[in-house]
């Protein structure tokens, strides 16, 4: 008895020293950014890898905001994101009742193209996109930036799937109380669809502040750069001589905080909406 717990014992200590050395291995790099966007040019030339700066300096932020057009990229991301994701919200939500509830013709092969959507690397469209952007003259604008991204096949399947597991006797009641088509969606399946319109939020806010490729097709006026576009220009040499690591990582912290802090807020809101669902169901 006493070998059978020792054993486990001892399986369960070397179960938790893996998980801890995965856990630094995955949380050094981000220590390493912090630490650096705080260290002198020389300190970070001389001493990459340590997590202590010495001396500790701001000396990278003040850079940031003074030579960089930091806030204005701050600005048209947050722009750019919070429309698209309002966009996806509303607009994937609708297309995903459309193909869950409604009997139309057409409809199955609606989803199999949204399906082969997903299925298609988003670097084959670089051309296309660009070409059409170009011949409807939305080239260089906020709206390139905005309307090719408004909508995206990922979140139409996430909220078909989830529209399909709610129960139909809910709406049929609503029709029965006259309820229409669009308001029995608006007032009373969307409410019941929070954990789903949650995770879709949080995908659509980190995947629009992350974009990258789309804005180099959409965009070429530095005034209209997003952070991506802009964080990129920097990592490439744009500043001059020198490598500047605590200003760029100091830039890709900043570019880092706004959503970390929704991903986090937003998850506690999804865990309590899953919660009562599940209590609900």
């Amino acid at each position: 008895m006493r070998k059978d717990n020792a054993r486990s014992l001892a399986s369960t200590f070397a179960g938790y020293c893996i998980l801890i050395f995965f856990a630094l291995v995955f949380l050094y790099p981000f220590v390493i950014q912090i630490a650096t966007s705080f260290k002198t040019e020389p300190d970070a030339a001389a001493h990459p890898l340590s997590p202590i700066p010495d001396p500790v300096t701001m000396g990278g932020y003040e850079k940031v905001f003074l030579n960089t057009d930091l806030p204005l990229w701050l600005g048209n991301s947050l722009l750019v994101t919070v429309v698209v994701t309002a966009g996806r919200v509303l607009l994937d939500s609708m297309a995903g009742y459309a193909l869950a509830r409604l009997r139309f013709a057409g409809r199955r092969a609606i989803f199999s193209s949204i399906i082969a959507i997903m299925a298609v690397p988003g670097v084959v469209l670089f051309i296309p996109k660009f070409l059409v952007l170009n011949q409807f003259g939305m080239y260089d604008s906020y709206t390139a930036l905005i309307l090719p991204v408004l909508a995206d096949a990922a979140g139409v399947f996430i909220m078909k799937q989830f529209f399909e597991s709610l129960p139909v006797s809910v709406e049929e009641a609503a029709r029965v109380d006259g309820a229409g088509v669009f308001r029995t969606y608006w007032s009373v399946v969307l409410p019941m669809a929070r954990p789903a319109l949650l995770t879709l939020t949080i995908i659509s806010f980190q995947g629009t502040w992350n974009e990258f490729p789309h804005t180099l097709v959409a965009v070429q006026n530095p005034e209209l750069f997003t952070l991506p576009r802009g964080l990129a220009d920097l990592v490439s040499g744009s500043l001059g001589k020198g490598t500047q690591y605590p200003l760029k990582l100091g830039a890709a912290l900043m570019a880092t905080i706004p959503v970390a802090v929704v991903f986090v807020i937003f998850q506690r809101y999804f865990v309590r909406g899953a919660n009562e669902g599940s209590e609900k169901g």
